[in-house]
């Protein structure tokens, strides 16, 4: 660092983090970055995992919020190299008899590949759709005061019910399984009430703007936005791991992106009794279990379409992902869980050695477990793309305790920084008309566990920045 006071520090580099540090540092204040680790950003970076060559991303993958965040939007990041790309398909799901569900840019081609269900699937999703661009201000917002109200209220009617709820709208195996694996990003068990609420987010974004891979790795976000914020005067310090206030240099704000636990760990001496008793209820979710490949060839999904999409969604039908879930989230494993899987390297080049590939993939597990998941996600695959472990040169797995190692925000592999049900969409970290502030003046929370949630889209960091330059400045 090369001062000892500035106006702001923001600790933590993720998306959240980066954009806390953006949105102060565009209004001329002074701002410092510090990230424990060598380099910036979070759930936003790519290694050599596997083999020499082979670029895989540690954590997010696929960006669908990257594209519609209304922040994100606001900056030049193409500027500063970032490039995002969009692979044939957003998201396919096969079926065990060789067929698959297609989530495409097009709405209408989309509702035609789900047969009789493509009705059903356009009364549910085509006025989301058409509203969301206007929307996302408010829902990426704490109690926003509404400006649309009626479009507002149909997507709240839609988002509130649990997913078990909206799969009665479809017949057909493909529309309700696609729909599970969409609402499965929820990371909790489709019976309870707004887990639905991401898979509408996630359906209806590939319609207004894809589901976008960053060319060169996750890492290439974070680098953009890092850059961003040097050009325009701010500081970045790594390998700065805070455990405590007496670490950081006088400032008016300091923003934290990181959980409530971690918070009451740093900063705890400085809240209230009551305020930290509210922080120590917060409840963390289902952790994940990860898999990356080196492969010496494309995965062979017995259906085509699926070898054209970025993201493949392995669980088949709507009650064998709902199944999976729930006794995940009891403390139990699924043998054959609900499988995210990913495969940039079919569209990014640059991702591995010339005719290799990459992928990606992890399923849910019990928060904390360690056990070796790898067996069960490859057969998974291999269900939907026979001779698929023929194809790995090289592999990485990180249970998990690996990936809470990796990054602490992670808590027993929890990456969406809290489970997000009913109540904890709404009291996050703590029921508050402004949630990013805590009981100790100058002192902010800016992670994924404030509104709106977690995802690569900077709406938290940029929410929390705002609150303090109003608060302070």
């Amino acid at each position: 660092m090369n001062k000892t006071e500035y106006d702001a520090v923001v600790v933590g580099s993720g998306p959240n983090g980066l954009a806390a540090a953006i949105t102060m540092q565009q209004q001329g204040l002074s701002v410092l970055l510090l990230e424990g680790k060598d380099e910036i950003g979070g759930g936003m970076r790519s290694k050599e995992l596997t083999l020499p060559g082979f670029v895989h991303d540690v954590c997010s993958a696929v960006h669908p919020m990257a594209s519609l965040s209304p922040f994100f939007k606001s900056l030049p990041l193409k500027d500063f190299g970032l490039e995002l790309i969009q692979p044939v398909y957003a998201a396919a799901h096969p079926f065990d008899d060789g067929t698959a569900g297609l989530l495409l840019e097009s709405l209408e081609d989309t509702a035609k590949g789900l047969g009789v269900d493509g009705d059903a699937y356009l009364h549910f999703i085509r006025s989301i759709v058409r509203d969301l661009p206007k929307l996302l201000p408010e829902l990426m917002s704490p109690f926003p005061m509404p400006r649309y109200p009626l479009a507002l209220a149909n997507f709240g009617l839609k988002a509130l019910p649990p997913a078990t709820w909206n799969a009665r709208r479809f017949q057909t195996k493909q529309a309700r399984g696609m729909w599970a694996g969409m609402a499965a990003h929820a990371i909790q068990p489709l019976e309870n009430s707004i887990s639905s609420a991401i898979g509408i987010m996630l359906m209806s974004a590939a319609h207004v703007s894809g589901w976008p891979i960053p060319k060169g790795g996750s890492q290439s976000i974070a680098d953009a936005l890092s850059s961003y914020f040097l050009s325009l005067g701010g500081e970045i310090e790594t390998g700065f791991f805070v455990k405590s206030l007496k670490q950081l240099p006088s400032a008016k704000a300091i923003l934290f992106d990181v959980t409530p636990r971690q918070l009451v760990s740093i900063a705890g001496e400085k809240f209230s009794s009551s305020y930290i008793s509210r922080l120590n209820k917060y409840r963390y979710g289902m952790g994940v279990f990860k898999v990356d490949w080196a492969l010496d060839e494309p995965v062979p999904f017995t259906n085509r379409d699926a070898r054209q999409a970025g993201t493949v969604h392995i669980g088949n039908t709507f009650e064998e992902i709902a199944h999976s879930e729930k006794i995940t989230s009891q403390g139990k494993q699924s043998q054959k869980p609900f499988v995210l899987f990913a495969q940039p390297g079919i569209f990014d080049a640059s991702r591995a050695p010339i005719g290799k590939q990459t992928a990606w993939a992890y399923c849910h597990v019990p928060n904390g477990s360690q056990e070796d998941m790898t067996n069960a996600i490859e057969n998974q695959i291999e269900r939907f793309a026979p001779g698929f472990r023929e194809r790995i040169i090289g592999r990485h797995t990180m249970n998990s305790m690996e990936m809470e190692a990796y990054n602490p925000n992670y808590i027993g592999g929890d990456i969406n920084g809290g489970i997000q049900d009913v109540w904890q969409h709404f009291a996050r970290p703590v029921l508050s008309t402004s949630p990013y502030r805590t009981s100790a003046k100058g002192i902010y929370i800016c992670s994924s566990s404030t509104p709106p949630g977690g995802g690569v889209h900077g709406m938290c960091g940029y929410q929390a920045a705002m609150r303090a330059m109003k608060d302070l400045f």
